[in-house]
């Protein structure tokens, strides 16, 4: 059995896969994010750098190897419970391709102007935003002991955002 210590922060990456206007988004089958559609990603590996642990993530959850990446920005949260993550995000322009399987949840290609219409974490709709205008960001989410948001700053501009 692994002891884990509770509010020790998770490192993972996060990949948005677009093709034009459309994202292909992961309907989670389990927590964290239950039933919300959110980008691809997963834990970055001991030893493993965020470039490569985002390569492997987007081929093991969609059997897609992305040829070329930008790195978007950090989202950090933080909550007193064990809800606590470093997320490098990053975009990947793709070729469409049919819905491929994936063990995680259910894949789907959905349009720029529905993202706001499907249940996604409120951080990830401003993370779409600062990726549609091309803006690095980082972004420090806090929340409460149920999980809830209970603020958001953007750190380079020092902005609240919630």
């Amino acid at each position: 059995m692994e002891n884990e210590v509770i509010g020790l922060k998770r490192v993972a990456t996060l990949c948005i896969l677009r093709n034009k206007d459309k994202f292909l988004l992961l309907r989670r089958l389990k927590e964290p994010n239950k039933d919300m559609y959110v980008p691809v990603g997963g834990k970055i590996d001991p030893f493993e750098n965020p470039d490569a642990a985002v390569e492997r993530e987007v081929f093991e959850e969609t059997g897609i190897h992305i040829t070329s990446k930008q790195f978007c920005g950090i989202l950090t949260e933080t909550s007193p419970v064990n809800y606590n993550w470093i997320s490098y995000v990053y975009v990947s322009d793709i070729e469409f391709v049919d819905v491929p399987y994936c063990n995680e949840g259910d894949l789907e290609w959905i349009s720029a102007a529905d993202l706001s219409a499907i249940p996604t974490p409120i951080t990830d709709l401003y993370i779409y935003d600062y990726v549609a205008k091309k803006k690095h960001f980082a972004l420090n989410a806090t929340y409460d002991s149920a999980v809830n948001l209970t603020g958001l700053w953007e750190q380079y501009s020092n902005t609240k955002l919630i």
